[in-house]
């Protein structure tokens, strides 16, 4: 018998606490027995999910890792995400491969833009989501505000599962309201150390708060949770340790085991005998030493056996896994088995790539793991002339991650990049010298976004392309793009050639 599944994803606006939230869930979990207080710009000891040099030296996640442990016989599969507005593709990728997420708020900020951006991502796949309210040993806005902004911003039911007692300097402590029981601050630290009161005498402000949310908020519906119309509410301090027990038990007695997958020709049931899954992420370098290449693969059904023949849908040719991989951040260990839900990787040299689906029959292909239209464009200048074949395959290698997408244009030898945010050229070009031993630089290019182009006749689409060489690229897979000046320019062009259509995205 398996142990049941929980495969979720923390999602949170920058600094919002998620980096220090996810080394206490692994602590809770005896995955790690200490964390390490990470603080801005890495000063201190970095969080394990966080190892790539340009994280370590901003203090920011910017690649989604994976992280399994187990507790009290439940396997949970922790997607760390990129919490930087820049990264919203890579963390929609990873969006794709969960059955649920927490939703971190920091108590004095509330709902920020990068939340609600993240959280229309879930909506779009009806994640559910747990709602952390973080920081409230620090001074932070009235508990009604936050919960009612929750409510009202991102239209969902709000339910209070916990309630601080005081926040800032009149902390003391948050209260499970379904049993009573309040975890108080102790030592000089101020932190939770396990010690729990039942018999506390509350204040007639906090008893009266209480009262109003037992009469004003709608009480916990598992099913309404399930589909994407409620959020329980639990209120902490990831930094000292409140609450994150409470989270850690929602997830094992709320969240959703394994759920269908959205497929051609028909979602795919977790109960399905046969193995299939999909691969929402290409990791190239974990291990500069071994300049590998890693798959992960969300399985969604059936039980994986290390050794197994899958078939990949990009290239049609059987694959056997031989080395599977379970995480832990940087740390590994090969994989006997594996059931949906679980995330395993895959070491290959560019044979899988993002939007792949590895079935044991063909036939099946999981759907909604788009490429998205750039929104910066840049062309690359290489410092060494010599070093193109070396620039040429590390462009492809990120292209294949999602982390850039690259274009080769019809006319010019200047390789164009395209990046969703700008931090993503920042990583591009760190890597590129890091992980490639390549010195390039990036200018401005003649265009300003990218578009698919098909037509229904192939007659229509070489019309198209002949008249406008000078702005046809191809993608890496060989398919046109066509590169426009504005967005102004995109939409004339359309109107102009309706026979053919232009795509802001491109289904993997």
């Amino acid at each position: 018998m398996t142990s049941p599944r929980r495969t979720f994803a923390i999602i949170s606006h920058p600094d919002a606490g998620k980096t220090t939230l996810t080394e206490k869930l692994l602590v809770a979990g005896g995955a790690i027995h200490l964390a390490g207080e990470v603080k801005a710009r890495g000063q201190n000891r970095r969080a394990r999910s966080d190892w790539m040099k340009i994280e370590q030296q901003r203090g920011i996640s910017v690649t989604s890792s994976v992280m399994t442990f187990e507790r009290d016989g439940i396997t949970f599969n922790l997607l760390d995400t990129p919490g930087h507005e820049d990264f919203s593709e890579d963390t929609y990728r990873t969006l794709t491969a969960v059955d649920s997420a927490v939703m971190v708020i920091d108590a004095a900020k509330g709902i920020e833009p990068q939340t609600r951006k993240l959280f229309e991502v879930c909506r779009l796949r009806s994640v559910p989501i747990i709602t952390f309210v973080n920081k409230v040993d620090r001074e932070g806005r009235p508990v009604f505000e936050l919960l009612d902004e929750i409510a009202d911003m991102l239209a969902l039911d709000v339910c209070p599962m916990s309630w601080p007692i005081g926040m800032g300097g009149e902390f003391e402590g948050v209260m499970e309201l379904a049993t009573g029981k309040v975890s108080r601050p102790e030592g000089d630290s101020r932190t939770f150390q396990g010690k729990i009161d039942t018999g506390v005498t509350l204040s007639d402000k906090i008893t009266e708060e209480i009262e109003l949310a037992g009469i004003g908020y709608p009480t916990f519906d598992a099913e309404a949770y399930r589909n994407g119309d409620l959020t329980p509410v639990y209120f902490g301090s990831a930094l000292k340790d409140f609450g994150v027990t409470d989270l850690i038990d929602a997830l094992a007695d709320y969240a959703p085991p394994p759920r269908p997958q959205p497929a051609e020709p028909a979602p795919v049931s977790p109960d399905e005998p046969d193995v299939t899954g999909f691969i929402f992420k290409v990791q190239a370098n974990m291990d500069p030493n071994h300049r590998d290449r890693i798959a992960f693969m969300r399985l969604c059904s059936g039980t994986f056996k290390r050794g197994m023949k899958l078939t990949p849908s990009g290239s049609g040719k059987p694959i056997a896994v031989h080395s599977p991989i379970l995480f832990f951040a940087q740390n590994r260990e090969i994989a006997d088995e594996a059931f949906p839900g679980d995330i395993i990787g895959i070491p290959n040299h560019g044979t899988l790539r993002v939007g792949d689906t590895l079935a044991e029959k063909p036939g099946v292909r999981f759907t909604g793991l788009p490429n998205f239209a750039p929104e910066i464009l840049r062309r690359v200048i290489l410092k060494d002339p010599t070093k193109t074949k070396q620039l040429r395959k590390a462009l492809d290698d990120m292209a294949e991650e999602g982390v850039t997408q690259v274009f080769y244009p019809e006319i010019g030898s200047n390789w164009i990049i395209g990046v969703v945010g700008q931090l993503q050229l920042e990583v591009l070009l760190s890597r590129l010298d890091a992980e490639y031993k390549v010195a390039a630089g990036l200018e401005h290019a003649p265009f300003d976004t990218a578009r698919w182009v098909s037509a229904d006749e192939a007659a229509d689409l070489k019309a198209f392309t002949d008249i406008n060489r000078a702005a046809m690229a191809k993608d890496r897979d060989g398919n046109p793009v066509f590169l426009a000046k504005t967005a102004w320019e995109v939409g004339y062009v359309a109107d102009r050639y309706p026979k053919v259509k232009f795509a802001a995205t491109r289904e993997r």
